[in-house]
């Protein structure tokens, strides 16, 4: 039978804009792993396993990059998994705790990243989005324009035509993740924008302007996840939050078939949703506050219908009616997304992960989420993978 999980410590960096601050990623993981370990108040020692996620490093800068806490001769693993790669450490460790494998995991991403958008570092052999990418060019053609911004930015235009949605709904989820990321100071980000501000920001491809899509950015989390005997015998009951549900899914045939919606990964959220809600036997009715995957504005529109915040079709309602922000139904984002808080790669879904808790306890200050305590994480990597987190107070 497995055992429950639980959060019992996160820790972070500030993200910064790629070269704005005098450091490397041995740097950011000690600053995230130390702050994880205080949060915790455990020690080095109690660590048994890790799991490490960067997406842009020599192999073996895992074991670099943990060695910044100790040397204790623990496997660590090396994880890579594109934008979710955060989340996948998360898993990985969720699943050394949940099997019996250890008692106290702890799961650590960062990035060093370079400036400007994300390029394809391997020419010389099959890059990783072939078929992803074929999809759009046969529906859509390709550009000049950053490839990422145009698979999302013409998932986007799909669900404009096909649901009657309109721009200025994407640059609505813009204006609300900026003006969210004012109150969050581990935010690369923290201006407040008009909407129209939003909207006539220099376009970057289709519906999406500059204020609507991510930024490349350096910074670490961590997380430590333990068993429930290891929380009683720690006395860390008070803040230690359980992981109600958790899924990890991949590319389904759906990804390929000619839609952008789908292949943007649609189908491999709402999948790893539903598996969730069954897992921990709620819904997306018992969410207080969620933390998901808005590399780019059209996402966050498109994930609202793949995790059941809405139904199909009705993304531009939930968005004009304020429900995806406080005082609404559910408070999305409240650390102002990947679109302002910044997203480096490997460490992304680890401070999605550290937000959340910070709801859950009361510790997020301005952010906080009142009386919250059902929260939901969702990291998307092209390529791909899903990952869908639920988190429980107890």
């Amino acid at each position: 039978m497995s055992r429950k999980v639980y959060v019992v410590g996160v820790g972070m960096t500030k993200f910064e804009k790629p070269g704005g601050r005098d450091w490397d990623y041995p740097d950011m993981a000690r600053e995230a792993g130390t702050r994880a370990l205080e949060d915790a108040g455990i020690e080095f020692s109690d660590i048994e396993q890790a799991a490490v996620g960067y997406c842009y490093g020599d192999s073996t800068s895992g074991e670099r990059a943990f060695y910044e806490l100790g040397h204790s001769g623990i496997p660590i693993y090396n994880v890579n998994n594109n934008c979710s790669t955060g989340s996948t450490a998360l898993f990985m460790a969720k699943q050394f705790v949940e099997g019996g494998l250890a008692d106290c995991v702890m799961a650590l991403g960062f990035e060093k990243m370079e400036k400007g958008s994300l390029g394809i570092k391997y020419t010389d052999r099959t890059i990783a989005l072939d078929k992803h990418m074929k999809v759009m060019v046969d529906q859509r053609g390709m550009d000049a324009s950053p490839f990422a911004a145009q698979m999302f930015g013409n998932a986007g235009l799909e669900h404009n035509e096909k649901y009657g949605t309109t721009p200025e709904h994407f640059a609505k989820i813009g204006y609300k993740n900026h003006l969210h990321s004012v109150n969050n100071p581990y935010s690369q980000f923290q201006d407040e924008y008009s909407l129209d501000d939003i909207k006539n920001a220099p376009q970057v491809y289709g519906p999406l302007t500059k204020l609507q899509c991510c930024p490349t950015s350096d910074g670490a989390g961590a997380a430590i996840l333990a068993s429930e005997d290891f929380v009683k015998k720690h006395g860390l009951e008070a803040q230690a939050i359980e992981i109600a549900g958790m899924a990890m899914t991949t590319d389904f045939d759906s990804s390929y078939e000619g839609s952008m919606i789908k292949m943007v990964g649609q189908d491999m959220t709402r999948s790893a949703a539903q598996k969730v809600y069954e897992q921990s036997g709620l819904g997306p009715e018992n969410l207080d506050v969620v933390e998901l995957h808005d590399c780019f504005s059209c996402n966050e529109l498109i994930t609202y219908e793949g995790l059941g915040l809405c139904e199909d079709g009705k993304a531009g309602e939930f968005i004009d009616s304020g429900a995806q922000t406080y005082g609404g139904k559910v408070v999305v984002n409240p650390s102002g997304g990947l679109i302002s808080k910044g997203h480096p790669l490997g460490a992304t879904g680890l401070a999605q992960c550290a937000e959340l808790n910070w709801q859950l306890r009361g510790e997020a200050d301005k952010r906080q989420v009142d009386g919250a305590k059902v929260a939901l994480q969702h990291n998307l990597g092209l390529g791909g993978a899903a990952v869908v987190t639920l988190y429980r107070k107890g």
